[in-house]
């Protein structure tokens, strides 16, 4: 019997959209909301606009990296949830069927979801042998599941790396913004020896609001990257746990009388 499993590009894509239109929300948020600031609070936006203005061209760059961590923390947290790796309800759909011994039944119901945990019963279940009724070839099984999880894994670890990357990237820029920024003071002082203090504190703050700038955008993007990291090794885990736990119950369920054989109906006290 042949069976399709779900394609993980769909929920990926739906991941994409929903993170898309939350990063559109958060960006044009303070635009719908402008008409209702007050002059102080607009006075003060403008000062923070004219604050981050003064790093230079750098912070053209920096900028494109907020937004990217923006949006990657939204999309990865759309996609790493428990109902999108290993929800109850099919854990015990699956279970259940796996009790009774009915793996196709099983094979069927895992092929409908398209959820980490059913694409991977989905994909090793068929490895199962009934001729081998020690351990109906679990060993087959479990190296079925560690090939999908091995696949499967680089699509969600890939849009986490990105958070590694900019938190390595981003300092970097704030760096080659500081030295631009040093140059351009060394210029001024070059060109009007120290004469100009407004020409040359604008240099300096250039140089340091581009490094405080890649350093407060590398950190969150270094803690997110972790975290995400963390919780994907541990959906992972779950579903795996829950993989070899089906396979304990349907070799116990097969192998039940005669477990149940070895044991006496009672015991004589001496």
């Amino acid at each position: 019997m042949t069976t399709q499993s779900v394609s993980p590009e769909k929920p990926f894509l739906t991941g994409f959209i929903q993170a898309a239109v939350c990063l559109g929300s958060v960006l044009f948020a303070p635009v719908l909301l402008a008409q209702d600031t007050t002059e102080e609070a607009a006075k003060s936006s403008q000062s923070f606009l004219d604050l981050l203005l003064q790093g230079g061209w750098a912070m053209i760059p920096l900028g494109l990296c907020s937004i990217a961590i923006v949006f990657l923390a939204v999309f990865n947290f759309i996609q790493l949830k428990k109902s999108k790796f290993c929800p109850a309800d099919l854990e015990a759909s699956l279970m259940d069927n796996m009790r009774n011994c009915m793996v196709r039944s099983t094979i069927e119901v895992a092929s409908t979801s398209p959820t980490f945990l059913g694409r991977m019963m989905a994909y090793s279940l068929p490895a199962i042998d009934a001729t081998k009724t020690d351990d109906l070839g679990r060993e087959s099984v479990e190296d079925k599941m560690a090939d999908f999880t091995m696949k499967e894994n680089r699509p969600y670890m890939n849009w986490i790396t990105y958070l590694s990357i900019i938190a390595q990237v981003a300092p970097m820029l704030g760096l080659l913004g500081t030295v631009s920024g040093m140059i351009r003071a060394f210029g001024v002082l070059a060109s009007t020896g120290g004469t100009d203090p407004q020409k040359l504190s604008g240099a300096i703050s250039e140089a340091l609001i581009t490094t405080a700038t890649g350093l407060a955008i590398a950190i969150p993007a270094l803690a997110l990257f972790f975290f995400f990291r963390n919780k994907l090794s541990a959906l992972v885990a779950d579903c795996h746990s829950s993989g070899e736990e089906m396979l304990d119950v349907a070799v116990a369920s097969v192998h039940g009388d005669q477990l149940m054989a070895k044991v006496p109906e009672g015991l004589s006290v001496q």
